[in-house]
């Protein structure tokens, strides 16, 4: 209910108030009553900090900062107009004052003095340099947190709603400590300000008080000593809690738990620490003098905690060898279907070394879930079923090494330290680690100690976690396998899947015209080519027309290929417009001449020269290309296409080939950016 009193007008009415109160007089009752508001609002503010779970959660104390300052300053107004026009300030100043002064005006003079040391030089300046640092250091690393979603993005180990959300996060953060940045400085004047309104009141009031109240000099000295001492402690104590707010705010980090407990479970998680300092306690209460009394009750307490810490970790120790005893038991209860299944080989599988095994254990690894959430990615991106992953131990594989299998056969290996993570980037030379290349995009990088992630962000590295580092690994795998990897089960499944929505399609098509299997051969040379079968009912409907005419495998394809021209071309469109290499007409002319049916498949056969010539002028015109522009593709006349793509494949990694028709199609504008020319090659008979 309070909340919904200060969002509908509260907090920008007391703001006015506050403008107000620096010009209109108010009476002592009124005064007295704003500075207790203004000492439990600081309080308020103070427990707040210390129990939120990070300083996002508290986003609004910058602005909460400037108005608790503007406050102070409106109530240091009103107390002086009172102190030096009647001399009396209401209770609460009076209050103060005679509990601070104690007799004695030094030892008032003295403890303000210090509260305004302890403020101004050590909690003030400390948080205004921590904000500043942590401002600069927030703004450093969001390169590299925004790499860190968009990798975990591609990766599939997180959704679009929640790269939205961490990228916001990520820039609301940048924005916090900014916003404490220019906060702390008001900290600062605030306490600039108490300190010479404390001289005003004081100097001002005795010379008012002799000159305008006829005081004499030791009942003037006394009165405005009393009341500037009450004064300066009512505003300087709420002072000092935004002060110890504001630094406990900016050297707070992300935690699952508030400061209390958080502090408590860390501070008790060494046995060792706790009876050193028990012991050390008891040493010092020998040394005559001491009160032994209390370092023994000090040590007690620290002793009786350290035996609390041992009986946890005995605890800890006995329910994790249960677990192990119940895993011993069912490992030697493995049944004949258990040792099939061993025996079975997985068309994808994940082998852990011993040390690394924890990845596949839950809890911090999460590989297992993660290989849940790339399955649906590669669902929705290819339109084919990624097979279960196998997941096993393998005590062959080298310490600290994972190696992904398809169909039992090795297609790619890594290492991932345990208690490190992968650092990308450049300005890592500094950074204790161990050197690496990605073995996805061949980038350098450093396998670094996870207390020193942080460290990593703020070089502008991109930080990846061990599992991300596996996960990543066997995305880039399945989609370059992923026509082995459709099975013709899969295509039975999709096939009936469509059935459910497009039942025209599937009856068209099979078993009438064409088997099972011949699908599954056209739907796998279309993944091999990286197209997606997603749209499966239009690949369907061109492979019904087709197959009327021919159940060539190669001419199947082109059809399936062509119903999807507008999204294969999609692919590598920017802005509407697609980066061509053709080839020049005169040799586009003699390559179809040259253009070949070999066991069903097409085929340019040309020279061993002619050949090696063809395949260096491609790349001498790709490698001429800017690399900051959209991806190139090659194309060429519709019956070469496959030709090309045989003759191109594994000597061009990756360059995608496609036909003028689907170039065409999609009503993409063409930049022709390379031609691969007569002068480039010499075309030699076979």
């Amino acid at each position: 209910m309070i909340g919904a009193v200060l969002s509908k007008g509260a907090v920008p009415l007391g703001v006015v108030g506050i403008i107000l109160l620096l010009i209109v007089p108010i009476p002592a009752p009124l005064l007295d009553v704003l500075i207790v508001s203004n000492i439990a609002f600081a309080l308020l503010i103070l427990l707040t900090a210390m129990f939120v779970k990070k300083p996002l959660d508290f986003s609004v104390f910058p602005s909460l900062l400037l108005v608790a300052t503007l406050f102070r300053l409106g109530l240091n107004v009103a107390s002086t107009r009172l102190i030096l026009s009647e001399a009396h300030a209401g209770q609460v100043i009076a209050a103060f004052g005679q509990i601070t002064i104690s007799g004695s005006l030094v030892i008032g003079a003295v403890i303000f003095l210090i509260l305004a040391v302890i403020q101004f030089v050590v909690v003030t300046k400390g948080a205004e340099r921590v904000a500043e640092v942590g401002a600069r250091f927030t703004l450093d690393a969001m390169p590299g947190k925004q790499m860190a979603i968009d990798a975990d993005l591609n990766a599939g180990l997180i959704t679009d709603e929640e790269a939205r959300r961490r990228r916001a996060e990520v820039a609301a953060e940048s924005d916090f400590y900014g916003a404490m940045d220019g906060a702390s400085k008001f900290v600062k004047g605030d306490a600039i300000a108490g300190i010479v309104i404390l001289v005003i009141n004081f100097a001002g009031g005795i010379v008012i008080g002799m000159t305008m109240h006829g005081m004499s000099i030791d009942k003037a000295l006394e009165t405005y000593s009393l009341l500037t001492i009450g004064d300066g402690l009512v505003t300087q104590v709420p002072a000092l809690l935004m002060a110890v707010s504001t630094g406990m705010i900016v050297t707070r980090e992300n935690a699952e738990a508030e400061l209390g407990r958080a502090a408590g479970r860390q501070l008790l998680q060494s046995r060792n620490a706790l009876i050193i300092t028990a012991m050390a306690a008891l040493g010092m209460g020998l040394i005559p003098g001491m009160p032994f009394l209390a370092f023994l009750a000090i040590g007690a307490v620290l002793l009786f905690a350290a035996s609390r810490v041992k009986a946890n970790a005995d605890r800890a120790a006995a329910d994790e060898a249960d677990a192990q005893a119940q895993l011993a038991v069912e490992a030697a209860a493995e049944r004949p279907d258990d040792l099939m299944d061993t025996m079975r080989v997985h068309a994808l599988e994940i082998s852990l070394a011993p040390d690394i095994v924890d990845l596949a254990a839950g809890g911090q690894g999460d590989l297992l879930t993660r290989v849940k959430a790339l399955r649906r990615k590669v669902a929705l991106e290819l339109g084919a079923l990624m097979p279960p992953v196998r997941t096993r131990d393998n005590v062959e594989l080298p310490a600290e090494t994972y190696a992904i299998l398809v169909a039992g056969v090795e297609a790619g290996r890594g290492i991932v330290p345990r208690g490190h993570v992968l650092a990308l980037g450049t300005g890592l030379e500094s950074l204790p680690g161990t050197p690496v290349v990605d073995p996805v995009f061949g980038l350098e990088g450093k396998w670094v100690r996870t207390e020193m992630s942080h460290a990593a962000d703020l070089a502008g590295a991109t930080v990846i976690d061990r599992s991300s580092v596996i996960i990543t690994h066997l995305s880039d795998i399945v989609h370059a396998h992923a026509h082995r990897l459709l099975s013709l089960e899969d295509v039975r499944q999709l096939t009936e899947h469509l059935k459910q929505s497009n039942p025209a399609a599937v009856d068209e098509l099979t078993p009438t015209l064409l088997p099972l299997a011949v699908v599954q051969r056209v739907l796998a040379s279309l993944l091999a080519e990286r197209v997606s079968i997603n749209d499966l009912g239009r690949i369907y409907e061109a492979l019904a027309l087709r197959a009327k005419s021919s159940t060539e495998i190669p001419s199947l394809v082109e059809a399936a290929r062509s119903a999807l021209g507008p999204a294969i071309a999609a692919r590598f469109a920017r802005d509407g417009r697609l980066r061509v290499v053709m080839f020049d007409p005169v040799l586009e002319q003699q390559m179809l001449e040259g253009l070949r049916q070999v066991e069903g498949r097409p085929q340019i056969v040309l020279s061993a020269e002619a050949t090696m010539q063809l395949l260096e002028g491609i790349r001498r015109t790709v490698g001429e290309l800017d690399p900051a522009g959209a991806e190139p593709i090659l194309v060429c006349a519709p019956s070469l296409r496959q030709g090309v793509r045989a003759l191109v494949s594994g000597q061009v990694a990756g360059m995608p080939i496609l036909s003028y028709d689907e170039a065409a199609i999609g009503g993409f504008a063409t930049d022709v950016v390379g031609v691969v020319r007569l002068e480039q090659v010499a075309i030699g008979s076979p």
